[in-house]
This record gives structure tokens, C-alpha cells and sequence, in this order.
């Protein structure tokens, strides 16, 4: 079953500095309906602008990842950890028993970023970031592995979650397929492009909620950048 939820029906915020969307329930944005995804809680869309960015706060026990799609972002903690993620990778940070951030775009233009919160699969561990280049071109095989808590997954970075973070970069044309477990199920947003998900059409930042589907093949109508997301 694959549930098409258009971009413009995802919830909004748009603060001047950062203009929100949301795909599940998040700050004053609440669909019950939308409150989840298996253990996948948050995916917002967000742009960023130039010199301006979320201040140090605090999180715990909450898998984060970042998917930059444009311009980058600056990590700083209260663990030392500093690091700019430019577009096409990911930063990953594991809240665990609390840490506290700050992400800013120092860039010239807007930066564009997923922001991904997985439920852990315990509490209370120790925090730790990580982030790890990603290059677009070593795109061409299909859904490459980003970030996965699952022990094969050993090039990528690593999550404490049963869940898995894949893109895939396709020309128009082109075709990917992405195997789900029984019992799993996904959730995929084009970063940029038109697709074609068995059967279904999604165009960019549009959510595709998947379950009960052993195979997903996706098929890029336009040049397409597509996120997904592999969850319990």
C-alpha cells in the first residue's frame, strides 16, 4: 500500500529565518493521523537562511539525522564535536542521555535540509555525532546505504535504531528498486525530480508513507534525488 501525501498538504511554519514543513506532527503542527511512521517520529523540511540557524538547544534519546540537499550546515556541540555537512551528506546525531546543539547556515544562499528523528531502540546511551561525505556521483548504482543501525550496514554511518537511511540519484529514465523486509515499512520523499513509485507519481518534496510492499521500484520521470527511509 503506498499513501501519497503531497507536499502541500504537509504542515507549515515559516519564521522568516527558517520556513518549515512537516511531515508528522511536530511543534504547533498536530494531525493525529500524522504522529508517526513506525519508529520514525519527525521528517521536516526545512530552508534555511543565509547566516541564520537554530541556536544551542537540547535533545535526548532521539536518533537525528540530516540530509543536506543544498548549501550546508555548520554542527557545533557541548561534546567539542564541530563540522560543516555540505549537500549530498549526512550528519547523524544520537541525543542518547542529552546533548546539546546548535546548526547554522554560515553560507552565502539558503540551505536545504531534511531533518530525520528515529525513535532509539534504547535509552539513555551515551551522545555521540558523526558525519560523513556522500558524493552524488557514487550515486549511479541505485539506493545507496547513508546511515543504518543494521550490523551489515558497515559502510554507513551508524544509528541506534532498527532503521535505515538510502538515496538514490537517477536521470530521467533510469529505474531503482529498494527490497522491504515483511513486516517493515518506508517512507520516501524526492528531494528534487518527479518519480514514479509502482504506479504512483510523486513530485519533489512530496512524502510516499509505504507499507505492506515487498518491492518499491522507482522510476525517475525527471532527474530525481530521492530519500528513504527503512523503518520498524
Amino acid at each position: 500500500m503506498l499513501q501519497l501525501r503531497p507536499f502541500a498538504s504537509l504542515g507549515a511554519a515559516n519564521h522568516g529565518w527558517l520556513d518549515a514543513h512537516h511531515h508528522f506532527s511536530f511543534a504547533n503542527y498536530h494531525d493525529p493521523k500524522r504522529m508517526h511512521w513506525g519508529n520514525l517520529r519527525v521528517w521536516n523540511d526545512d530552508v534555511i537562511a543565509p547566516g541564520t540557524g537554530f541556536p544551542q538547544h537540547p535533545h535526548r534519546d532521539m536518533e537525528i539525522i540530516t540530509y543536506v540537499r543544498e548549501g550546508a550546515i555548520t554542527h557545533q556541540d557541548n561534546l567539542g564535536n564541530k563540522g560543516r555537512t555540505e549537500a549530498g551528506d549526512v550528519q547523524v546525531m544520537s541525543a542518547g542521555s542529552g546533548i546539546a546543539h546548535s546548526e547554522y547556515n554560515l553560507e552565502a544562499g539558503p540551505t536545504r535540509i531534511f531533518q530525520i528523528w528515529i525513535i532509539p531502540d534504547e535509552s539513555g546511551a551515551a551522545p555521540s555525532w558523526g558525519a560523513r561525505p556522500f558524493p552524488k556521483g557514487e550515486r549511479g548504482e541505485g539506493f545507496v546505504t547513508l546511515a543504518s543501525g543494521k550490523l551489515d550496514d558497515d559502510q554507513a554511518l551508524r544509528i541506534r535504531a532498527d532503521a535505515r537511511l538510502v538515496a538514490a540519484t537517477l536521470k530521467a529514465g533510469e529505474t531503482a528498486e529498494y527490497r522491504l523486509e515483511a513486516g517493515r515499512r518506508a517512507y520516501l520523499v524526492p528531494a528534487s525530480g518527479e518519480i514514479d513509485i509502482n504506479g504512483l507519481r510523486a513530485s519533489a518534496r512530496d512524502g510516499v508513507a509505504v507499507e505492506d510492499e515487498s518491492v518499491l521500484r522507482v522510476t525517475a520521470i525527471q532527474d530525481s534525488e530521492i530519500v528513504l527511509v527503512d523503518v520498524a
